[in-house]
């Protein structure tokens, strides 16, 4: 398979790619709570409770980058930002499906699955409006 670079990086693969452009420990759980509808950054904050200010801006400037997330600045008083997938970030949404599924499974299998567990650990459910 022929090389691919990107944004200076060299990639081998496909698979390696997408890893590096969805992967890491912030970027899916990201994706999964703007799945279902625009997003303030306090509301995506609200549902990640353990992650840092620093990383959840990063993340999210990294999605926004890589075309996965789009971001509407309100000047308004007082000001907010919302998030929300582009066509290319939802086309992300069956993948971590998968991954769940496959997660679910494997965790069964070891024995630490429970019904109750969430998608992510430590993230609240959003209510729609």
């Amino acid at each position: 398979m022929p090389e691919f670079k990107y944004k200076g990086k060299l990639y081998y693969n496909p698979v390696e790619f997408v890893l590096d452009w969805i992967g890491g420990a912030w970027k899916m759980p990201i994706l999964w709570r703007l799945r279902e509808k625009t997003l303030r950054y306090s509301e995506i904050k609200k549902t990640l409770s353990h992650i840092s200010d620093k990383m959840l801006a990063q993340s999210l400037r990294e999605l926004e980058e890589n075309g996965l997330v789009n971001r509407k600045v309100f000047a308004v008083v007082p000001p907010h930002t919302e998030y929300s997938l582009t066509d290319l970030g939802k086309k992300t949404i069956p993948i971590i499906l998968s991954l769940r599924e496959l997660g679910i499974s494997f965790m069964k299998t070891s024995g630490a699955y429970t019904e109750d567990l969430e998608f992510f650990p430590n993230a609240k459910s959003i209510k729609k409006k």
